[in-house]
């Protein structure tokens, strides 16, 4: 099984230009109108709002495009979609207002839970009924190395008891279940083979809400981060996520579809953000003349569509590679960097062509350029990901060894 498991089969012919118009016109004309009352309505109000919108998604056949067919998607093929969630990026709300939030969890419970979880999860989640969540990252050790990943589970007769704390749980106040990444191997069991997933239900005994933990002064509100307490918390056996010890395999291939899918919203998010500046240097005069004619301004253009551009087709290439059946590390570990930094390039230099107002809530790029700051620290941070790759480079090349042609690694992918 390859990271490609994780995502619609290829069988399903679609018309994917013309879907990603009808997604474009959506997010435009119905998500980016109710985007100041899902960020700063009464939790009332927002819910009404996004039920009202995945309503609306539902009624236009835009729903859930990406997860397969049997499990109430509509099939998109991998490489169609990779282009939709370019156009769904450009607003945060429009992952869940489009159903395409689930699409991870919602294949990881298909191919992993235990039916009973899968009858009573799969459909609701698919459907926009019922929310989930993830528990890997944790407070008190670097999760950018998950071997060090304190949170336990232990056998005891037929349950589980899982003690520890997670953070960074996105959306854990609104969730049904959590899947819970934690240790439940003995020690001298090799690092990656000691870790299992669990489902927890978040009702469950012992599931306990810490805090809501806003980034950079953002309150996420629906989809907030939350540190969460396991204290004693006991679930079934039949809770186990796959093989014991197979959590980092499942985590693998739910990371790597899902970075591709992250870097195509940040090349959304850009491409708004460069829609609002350009705009900008239209409207706005300064010193006789408009912003769009003064040379320091048309730099900012220039940078950021060649930047734009080129993550776009990095990205692209990792997708392809994917969608062959390749692991397409290198290429993933590159876009995650280049992606992270591309669109915190693009939101920085919007913010400084609209000035003051470019700090403000008058626009949405203080919340696009706040996101891209934490883009290079979420799913791996950038330092990660340079190491990782470039150690991945230099072994071609040890020993006099063939070394990496670039060139070669399309012609094995086309073929």
């Amino acid at each position: 099984m390859t990271a490609v498991d994780l995502v619609a089969p290829r069988a399903t012919a679609v018309d994917w230009v013309a879907t990603r118009a009808r997604v474009k016109r959506f997010v435009e004309d119905r998500v980016y109108p109710a985007e100041d009352v899902l960020d700063n309505g009464t939790p009332e109000e927002a819910r009404a709002a996004l039920a009202r919108l995945m309503a609306e998604a539902k009624a236009e056949g835009l729903w859930a495009l990406g997860h397969p067919r049997e499990i109430g998607g509509q099939g998109m093929p991998f490489m169609d979609y990779v282009f939709i969630n370019e156009v769904i990026g450009r607003s945060q709300h429009a992952m869940v207002a489009l159903g395409t939030h689930s699409l991870q969890d919602s294949i990881m419970l298909n191919l992993y839970a235990a039916p009973k979880w899968r009858e009573a999860y799969l459909k609701p989640l698919v459907a926009g009924e019922i929310f989930p969540s993830f528990a890997m990252t944790e407070p008190d050790v670097a999760s950018s190395d998950p071997t060090q990943l304190m949170t336990t589970a232990t056998l005891e007769g037929d349950e589980w008891v899982i003690r520890g704390r997670k953070w960074f749980t996105t959306g854990a106040a609104g969730a049904a279940y959590t899947t819970v990444m934690c240790r439940t191997e003995p020690d001298g069991t090799a690092p990656h083979a000691a870790f299992s997933m669990i489902v927890v239900p978040t009702d469950t005994p012992g599931y306990r809400i810490v805090r809501d933990t806003p980034v950079l002064g953002l309150h996420h509100g629906l989809s907030g981060h939350y540190e969460v307490a396991y204290d004693d918390v006991r679930v079934p056996a039949e809770n186990l996520l796959g093989p014991r010890g197979a959590g980092f395999l499942i985590a693998q291939k739910r990371l790597g579809p899902g970075r591709i899918f992250h870097c195509m919203r940040w090349l959304g998010q850009a491409q708004r953000a460069f829609d609002l500046m350009c705009r900008r240097l239209h409207e706005r005069t300064a010193f006789g003349e408009k912003l769009a004619d003064k040379q320091l301004m048309q730099k900012h253009v220039f940078d950021s569509a060649a930047e734009i551009q080129a993550c776009r087709l990095l990205t692209l290439d990792a997708a392809r590679k994917i969608d062959a059946g390749d692991e397409a590390r290198i290429e993933i570990g590159m876009i995650k960097v280049v992606g992270a930094q591309m669109v915190h390039n693009v939101a920085d230099r919007a913010i400084q062509v609209f000035g003051a107002k470019g700090l403000t809530p008058d626009t949405p790029l203080h919340i696009i350029y706040r996101h891209a700051r934490e883009a290079r620290i979420y799913d791996g941070p950038d330092e990660v990901h340079i190491t990782s790759v470039a150690k991945r480079l230099l072994k071609a090349y040890a020993g006099n060894g063939p070394g990496i042609d670039f060139g070669e690694r399309d012609a094995a992918v086309a073929a």
